[in-house]
């Protein structure tokens, strides 16, 4: 498994990617072209294609501060789920040695149940802040997501740093 990450919004690659992008998350969680370009250009994100051998398998988009690690979207190719990929991504991650901070939907439905079981098996923690994802579109509301977090819970402190970080740095873009 090899990470590429993307530095520049005119590589090539980043069509493909923002495909599957748009194809798995709904429109409500997702950024502009315009914003994934402009964070593209920013220190702290991470744009990180993965691939097994020659094939294209996903994408794990975050940003990594000198305190935590904010996932902000990961995906790995339908056809690939299901085979580890994810799992080894989320470990790749992991030994960046810093603590691991992401959202989910609340686990209502069958999908949303085995989200969070993937993540409770990669090791990650439920926190029990209640949390407002900010809207990425005028007219929109937030919507409410449950924090996860490697390798332990993080302390309420914590998580006022990651939300201030949230709304002033990642979302103002």
């Amino acid at each position: 498994m090899e990470f590429q990450r993307l530095t520049s919004p005119d590589d090539e690659r980043l069509d493909m990617a923002m495909a599957l992008y748009r194809n798995s998350f709904p429109p409500h969680e997702q950024r502009t072209v315009i914003s994934q370009k402009a964070a593209i250009n920013h220190d702290d994100y991470h744009f990180d294609l993965i691939y097994e051998r020659t094939f294209f398998i996903g994408f794990l988009l975050y940003w990594q501060t000198n305190a935590f690690i904010y996932v902000e979207h990961f995906c790995i190719v339908p056809e690939f789920r299901g085979k580890k990929y994810g799992q080894r991504a989320l470990a790749h991650l992991s030994q960046k040695g810093l603590p691991i901070i992401l959202e989910i939907d609340p686990p209502v439905d069958e999908i949303s149940i085995r989200r969070k079981a993937f993540y409770t098996r990669a090791g990650y923690i439920s926190n029990p802040f209640p949390h407002i994802h900010p809207p990425y579109h005028p007219g929109y509301n937030g919507h409410s997501l449950e924090v996860m977090s490697y390798p332990q819970a993080i302390a309420p402190k914590e998580y006022e740093q990651f939300r201030s970080y949230l709304e002033n740095v990642v979302m103002r873009l």
